[in-house]
C-alpha cells in the first residue's frame, strides 16, 4: 500500500478484538462491530479475530479462537501470535497485539482504548488493579510494535505521549439520529453502564432517587445496565441488555442522558446520546472532556452537583434545547463514516493526525 495505490483498491484487513457484542457489554467490541461492518460496506473484506461467539447480523468474517479458563486477556495474545495473517493487507488491533513484533503484514494498525493505567486509579480491587497494570504495560509495548498508533482522545496520552494520532470512537447516525418526535411525556434520563464499579449506577439512581424526584416527582432514571439488584428507589427502572434498535429507542424517547463515571477513555455512549440530540450531563472523566469539549457541548459536574443539574435539565426547556442542539453540533464529530475515511486513510500510509478535536 502506497500513495501511488488507487484508493479503489479493496483491502483485505484482519482485525483483533477479545470482545464483540455476543458476549461482552464492553464498548470496545460494539465500535470494533461497527467499524467492520462500515468497512465491508465500503467494499473491503474483513475478518474479525476474536475468542467471543459471532454477532447476529454481521457483515464481515469471523475467526472463532476460543479460550478457557484464567488470564484468557493475556492468553489471547500468544494465540494471535500464531496465526497467519499473511493473505492481509493491514492488520487493525484493538487489544492483544503485543507480541507480534515480527512484521506479519504490510500495515500494522493499533488503538489504544483508552489507559488501563489511567482505569487501575479508579478500579476497586487489588487484583483487579494488578490486572490493569499489567495490561497497561502490554498497551505501552503495543504502541511500540505496531507500525501506527492511535489514540481515542487526547486526554488518553498521558501514559503515551509519544503517539500523536487521535481518531474518536464512531456513531452510526442513521441508527441513534433522532428528530424529537418520540420523546417520552415524562421527564426521562437514560443510563447505559454498570450499576456497579466505576460507571458508578448505582450513586446515580441513589442521588436521582433523594435529589431529582423531590424536585421533579414524576421523573424516571431508566437504566440499561445487567447488574442491578432488584429493588430499586423510586423511578428508577432497570432495562438489562438491549439490542441496538431497543437501545437507539432509548435515546430516542429519553429527555437527557446521564454517565457519571469515574473514567472513560472516550464513552461512546456519550457520542451516541449527542447524536440523538440529548444533554449530556457527565463527571469530568477523560472521555467526557473530550466528547463534550471540555463541558461546551454538555454539562460537566462533580458528583456533589450532579443532583442540581439533572433537575435544571428536566425542569428548563430552554436549557434543554441549548444542550441539545450543541449535542448534535458535536456528534458530527462522531458520525462512523468519519472515523472510517480516517482509519482508512492509516492503512493506506496517509496518516491523519488530527480528527474530531483531536490535538
Amino acid at each position: 500500500m502506497t500513495d501511488a495505490e488507487p484508493a479503489s483498491v479493496p483491502l483485505r484487513i484482519a482485525m483483533i478484538s477479545y470482545y464483540l457484542p455476543s458476549e461482552s457489554k464492553i464498548g470496545v467490541g460494539y465500535q470494533v462491530h461497527a467499524l467492520a461492518n462500515e468497512l465491508v460496506r465500503r467494499g473491503h473484506h474483513v475478518d474479525v479475530f476474536s475468542p467471543c461467539a459471532p454477532v447476529d447480523g454481521a457483515l464481515y468474517g469471523h475467526v472463532h479462537l476460543p479460550l478457557t479458563g484464567s488470564l484468557r486477556t493475556f492468553r489471547f495474545a500468544f494465540v494471535m501470535r500464531r496465526q497467519d495473517l499473511s493473505s492481509y493487507d493491514v492488520l487493525h488491533a484493538h487489544g492483544e497485539d503485543y507480541w507480534m513484533w515480527r512484521r506479519r503484514v504490510p500495515m500494522h494498525v493499533r488503538t489504544l482504548h483508552g489507559s488501563c493505567f489511567e482505569e487501575a486509579i479508579h478500579i476497586r480491587g487489588i487484583g483487579e488493579k494488578l490486572r490493569m497494570v499489567l495490561l497497561g504495560f502490554t498497551e505501552v509495548l503495543a504502541s511500540v510494535v505496531a507500525d501506527h498508533t492511535v489514540l481515542i482522545s487526547p486526554q488518553t496520552r498521558r501514559w503515551t505521549p509519544w503517539v500523536r494520532t487521535v481518531i474518536p470512537n464512531g456513531v452510526d447516525a442513521a441508527r441513534f439520529a433522532s428528530d424529537g418526535s418520540a420523546r417520552a411525556s415524562q421527564p426521562t434520563v437514560l443510563f447505559v453502564g454498570t450499576w456497579h464499579q466505576r460507571k458508578r449506577g448505582a450513586e446515580l439512581a441513589r442521588i436521582f432517587s433523594e435529589q431529582v424526584r423531590p424536585h421533579v416527582p414524576d421523573a424516571c432514571l431508566r437504566m440499561v445496565t445487567q447488574d442491578a439488584p432488584s429493588e430499586l428507589p423510586d423511578g428508577v427502572q432497570a432495562l438489562g441488555r438491549l439490542s441496538d434498535d431497543e437501545l437507539a429507542q432509548e435515546y430516542r424517547r429519553a429527555w437527557a442522558f446521564c454517565l457519571p463515571s469515574a473514567y472513560e477513555g472516550f464513552g461512546i455512549p456519550y457520542a451516541e446520546a449527542m447524536t440523538a440530540g440529548l444533554p449530556v450531563i457527565a463527571t469530568p472523566n477523560p472521555g467526557a472532556r473530550f466528547v463534550t469539549g471540555d463541558g461546551r457541548y454538555g454539562v460537566l459536574t462533580d458528583m456533589a452537583g450532579l443532583g442540581a443539574e439533572l433537575t435544571a435539565v428536566l425542569r428548563h426547556p430552554s436549557l434543554r434545547d441549548r444542550l441539545g442542539a450543541a449535542a448534535r453540533e458535536r456528534a458530527r464529530d462522531f458520525d462512523l463514516r468519519l472515523v472510517a475515511d480516517a482509519y482508512v486513510g492509516v492503512y493506506r500510509g496517509r496518516t491523519r493526525a488530527r480528527h474530531g478535536g483531536g490535538a
